[in-house]
């Protein structure tokens, strides 16, 4: 074989989705696409070039960087940093104990706390989290699901604290649910308890937090867990459908909360296919909205979304790669029309990212907004043979996928079933596969792989953060009004079992001081927790 049969045969047919790739696109693969009907205007509808008329040149998206480690002073540290160095809005990451409804004291939650987030038990640390930082003048996002409930009513009561108007707070608590039982796993509650308290926020915030996304349906961490991009576009928006079908059962109009329904997404390796993907993405929603659900508010047929640069593809082997890889990554997601965006660390193979890893990849989106150019027009790559080709295949195939899940009767009994774990792990399955065969190549993995890597300072959390923030807790617990504290938590494990909304008697209780795990806890009395299908 020839060296330059060779470099050809490298080049494969089929994207990792499956799609067919041809070597040269052209009109004629464009056959039956409509300029007018699936393309449009920038800001109309399907909104296929983006939701708003002017993009990027009427405000650049969010430079939104996913912080949390340790005790909330030190991640309040990093915020205060972050934001010094221009970065436009706070994303909060909150470790594992207090993503899953457990205190810091919990014997199950050892080795755990601070390590993957920030530990969060009670009011006092969320106003250590916020300190000096005015809730009403920064949008705030909280990467948060089971405990979506309880995190915001934290926030809430800060924000009342300073004194802010709860109409004027922005944000995003990410409450969705079913994307755990998916593919992360920190649920608590079986799915139709957890739903019903999606539902709660969603009409608890319409009323007090006009201007809050109460939900982030997240095809992010569905695509981390080794969907392919199809996969990803179909079934976050098929968990989109079982949320809107959830809240109008509850008696809202969809115009009543659609507008304020966010996404997020991956932007992941396949520069293109990512373009094409949140594109494809935009238009199906929009459709599905209006045609679907009878939405007439514009507003309620966007498809807004937030972007993460792929963590899975990053490399712990020569780990400056990763800095290519996430600016790409970042670029595509920006040509895509995200709303706001993080750019992951170098070293988040590896660890939580550094200080200074940190500030490199905010600096990444800063060179893209103010060097490239690329935001100076809005869709530059529509009517692209390529690019339009690859939306209307991914369009077509998430459809095909939604069709599939409606015919299993719905999202929850997709999930009950293991139908929609099952082929994801079949993705996951066949892509590491081809890692392996060597069909699917990774720098500095399993091609140009490097004799001797360049070290790569690390963030390391100090154990002596875990027995500090107990203390705190035990102090907390010491201090407070018990007898306020257990009456507030009765309330709630009362509301449980009614169908009145929770949210009210989850801020009394946090306002009381009552723990994440205290709260939880009371919701498990009521709900129950879930137990997991095995899937072969």
């Amino acid at each position: 074989m020839t060296e330059s049969t060779k470099k050809r045969s490298e080049l494969k047919s089929a994207s990792t989705s499956g799609l067919p790739m041809k070597t040269v696109v052209t009109p004629d693969d464009l056959q039956g696409w409509d300029a007018e009907r699936d393309l449009g205007y920038p800001g109309e509808f399907p909104f296929t070039r983006g939701i708003y008329p002017t993009m990027y040149r009427g405000r650049l998206w969010t430079m939104r960087q996913y912080a949390g480690f340790g005790t909330a002073i030190e991640s309040n540290r990093r915020y205060r940093y972050l934001l010094e160095q221009g970065q436009t809005g706070l994303s909060v990451a909150f470790d594992l104990p207090t993503q899953i409804g457990m205190d810091s004291d919990h014997a199950l939650t050892q080795g755990e706390v601070g390590k993957v987030g920030v530990a969060i038990d009670s009011l006092e640390d969320m106003q250590a989290l916020f300190d000096g930082i005015p809730l009403e003048q920064i949008s705030t996002s909280m990467t948060i699901n089971s405990t979506a409930a309880i995190l915001l009513a934290l926030y809430v009561a800060v924000a009342k604290q300073q004194g802010a108007n709860l109409a004027r707070l922005a944000g995003t608590v990410q409450n969705d649910v079913l994307k755990e039982y998916i593919a992360r796993g920190t649920y608590i509650y079986p799915l139709r308890p957890a739903m019903r308290i999606v539902t709660d926020i969603f009409s608890w915030s319409r009323r007090e937090l006009p201007n809050w996304n109460p939900i982030s349906i997240s095809g992010y961490h569905i695509r981390e867990a080794g969907s392919t991009d199809v996969q990803e576009v179909a079934f976050t928006l098929a968990n989109g459908i079982a949320y809107v079908e959830a809240a109008v059962a509850t008696g809202l109009h969809v115009d009543e909360f659609a507008p304020q329904l966010s996404f997020f997404f991956n932007a992941h390796n396949e520069f293109l296919m990512q373009i094409a993907k949140f594109r494809a993405a935009r238009r199906l929603w929009a459709r599905t909205m209006r045609d679907r659900f009878g939405a007439r508010d514009p507003r309620s047929m966007m498809l807004r979304f937030h972007a993460q640069s792929a963590g899975s593809s990053l490399t712990a082997q020569q780990a400056e790669n990763n800095l290519a890889r996430v600016a790409l990554q970042c670029l595509a997601a920006v040509l895509g029309g995200c709303q706001s965006l993080h750019a992951n660390g170098l070293d988040e193979a590896l660890a939580l990212p550094t200080e200074q890893s940190a500030l490199l990849a905010l600096r990444t989106q800063q060179i893209i907004a103010h060097e490239t150019g690329v935001a100076n027009t809005v869709d530059p790559i529509a009517g692209s043979y390529a690019i339009e080709k690859l939306t209307n295949e991914i369009e077509s195939a998430a459809q095909d996928y939604i069709s599939k899940i409606d015919a299993l009767g719905g999202m929850l009994q997709a999930i009950e079933t293991g139908y929609v774990q099952m082929e994801i792990q079949k993705s996951a399955y066949e892509y590491q596969q081809a890692i392996e065969r060597g069909e699917q190549i990774v720098v500095g993995v399993n091609r140009f792989q490097a004799e001797k890597g360049q070290p790569i300072p690390t963030m390391l959390i100090d154990p002596e953060i875990e027995r500090s923030q107990i203390a705190r807790l035990n102090a907390l617990r010491a201090r407070r009004d018990a007898a306020k504290s257990r009456a507030a938590l009765e309330e709630v494990e009362r509301r449980a079992r009614t169908s009145e909304n929770l949210m009210p008697a989850i801020l009394a209780a946090v306002e009381v001081y009552a723990t994440v795990g205290e709260i939880s806890d009371a919701l498990r009395r009521a709900f129950g927790e879930y137990q997991e299908s095995v899937v072969i």
